[in-house]
């Protein structure tokens, strides 16, 4: 016969675990003995090895007097309803894991590889580490919204970075976000200029065409906002755009005929 502690250390658990089962119901506490002790005999040890292999497997201690007291059919189908559960939460539990792995992965956190490829290429023309972050966080909200489209922006994006232009702008802005001047900062004017000439250039080539993503205002909008939460200079970028005859900042709205040559 085993005091409680004996019992314990036998099936492997704590004695305050015996104890939480004897309040629970799923293992009988039995009478004191002439000496005020309560000993346990053999099928005690059987039974709380039996709870405690169940509670291991993830079985709810809910379940678990139902399954000790089950025929063998019904203990096979609880079985295999706890098997089915477990796999649905590895399964989960892996789509975790691979979400947690991506936040050391940095850009690919939200991102498709072509788009991470975009992003290094920027850094290779020698934009600055805050531009990326802020060229990143518009390219989430794009694949967000448009998951099947980026496949067709990207070839058309990376050929632009062979423009002198584009190199340029990504310059200007680059060292814009590094600085901490005013809305006064030439470099301003210098970047509403590259990017205004850029768009008067693919104006005459009627390659300002976004189709059916042209009416996805609310899309346009955040990424318009983006801007401005990342640097509030950027306000006054979509001013000076206006200035020239272009509304907007990442879906290019002509308001008025280029000037006469």
């Amino acid at each position: 016969m085993l005091t409680i502690g004996q019992l314990a250390a036998y099936a492997g658990v704590t004695t305050r675990a015996v104890r939480h089962y004897h309040q629970i119901g799923l293992l009988p506490e039995p009478e004191r003995d002439a000496s005020g002790y309560r000993r346990y005999g053999a099928k005690a040890v059987v039974a709380l090895i039996k709870i405690r292999t169940l509670a291991n497997a993830g079985v709810p201690l809910s379940q678990i007097g139902q399954m000790l007291e089950a025929d063998a059919s019904t203990f096979a189908e609880a079985v295999r309803r706890i098997d089915s559960h477990l796999r649905d939460e590895i399964e989960r539990l892996e789509t975790s894991r691979r979400q947690v792995a991506q936040l050391a992965a940095g850009d690919s956190l939200a991102l498709p590889p072509e788009v991470v490829f975009y992003l290094d290429r920027l850094r290779e023309i020698g934009v600055s580490e805050r531009m990326v972050e802020a060229e990143r966080d518009g390219w989430i909200l794009v694949v967000a919204r448009w998951p099947d489209r980026v496949r067709e922006f990207m070839p058309g994006k990376l050929a632009q970075l062979d423009d002198p232009q584009l190199v340029r702008l990504y310059e200007v802005l680059s060292e814009l976000v590094e600085s901490d001047e005013g809305d006064d900062d030439p470099r301003l004017r210098e970047a509403a200029d590259i990017m205004a000439a850029m768009a008067e250039q693919a104006y005459a080539a009627g390659e300002i065409n976004l189709g059916e993503m042209a009416h996805d205002d609310l899309s346009f909008d955040l990424l318009d906002a983006l801007a401005v939460e990342s640097d509030p200079r950027a306000q006054r970028m979509l001013d000076l755009m206006r200035e020239r005859g272009w509304a907007g900042w990442t879906r290019l709205e002509r308001l008025a005929e280029p000037p006469d040559s």
